[in-house]
């Protein structure tokens, strides 16, 4: 039975990692709201998302810019590049900021910068300082995605 386990986890990846894309701070803050307002009544989504992101898991093995140079002229990358780098650093901001609303709930007495402070510096230092392949295991098993 524990092999079993131990192969499903190993086996889970960037699909998951995907799925759980809209589960960082600001995506629960966000849907928090919308599921207040229409409770279940996008739970069907699910039928689509759930093979999409098998679906990305399966392609792992071609990255995006390896596609993107193959197939396309180098504008076209850096054009992805310029509109993507503001909505992933806006996004990043985003989930500090939620999570630091959170922590400022529990901690009161703490200014939320401090807590804003904590949380970039503890991100940059595993990204500077720990290899891709051992952030990208850990990152797989958390409901995040800052990266």
């Amino acid at each position: 039975m524990f092999k079993k386990v131990k192969k499903f986890l190993k086996a889970l990846g960037p699909g998951i990692v995907t799925g759980a894309s809209d589960d960082d701070p600001s995506g629960i803050s966000t849907y928090s709201q919308g599921g207040a307002k229409y409770g279940l009544a996008a739970l069907w989504t699910l039928i689509i998302t759930i093979p999409l992101m098998a679906a990305v898991q399966d392609c792992d093995r071609i990255r995006l810019t390896t596609t993107l140079r193959k197939h396309y002229p180098k504008w076209v990358l850096y054009l992805l590049i310029i509109f993507s780098v503001p909505a992933i650093v806006l996004n990043i901001g985003a989930d500090i900021t939620d999570m630091d609303a959170v922590e400022h709930l529990i901690f009161p007495a703490v200014h939320a910068i401090v807590f804003s402070v904590l949380f970039t510096g503890v991100l940059l230092f595993f990204i500077i300082y720990l290899p891709y392949l051992t952030f990208g295991s850990v990152l797989k098993y958390l409901p995040i995605d800052f990266i």
